[in-house]
């Protein structure tokens, strides 16, 4: 397999190790437009910084690691999943122990 999915690999791994967490409380997927309420302007804030930061040469993307699909202002694709993905895993694991601790009684 080629290096180039391997960013890739690891956001789809870490959905996948986090989509059963769904089940708990009230779900995150289930209320998805609220969930984007709160992940989009964080993305897009990160995603213009990644920009000014790739712009301004202070930071780089191995092209090693990545597809090569860029885009328009050159931040790979798996960037752009990096900062909705990531959310939505935190967002899930932080929902199902709050869920689960107020079950126990340790909430």
């Amino acid at each position: 397999m080629s290096d180039r999915w391997q960013y890739l690999l690891v956001l789809a791994a870490c959905l996948a190790v986090t989509a059963p967490l769904e089940v708990f409380g009230r779900g995150v997927y289930r209320r998805w437009r609220r969930a984007a309420r709160s992940i989009l302007p964080v993305a897009l804030i990160f995603l213009l910084w990644d920009e000014i930061a790739v712009a301004a040469h202070v930071w780089r993307y191995d092209g090693a690691y990545v597809t090569g699909l860029n885009v328009p202002v050159r931040v790979p694709i798996e960037e752009v999943l990096f900062f909705l993905v990531i959310p939505v895993c935190g967002l899930l694991t932080y929902n199902a122990v709050g869920t689960i601790l107020a079950k126990v009684g340790r909430r």
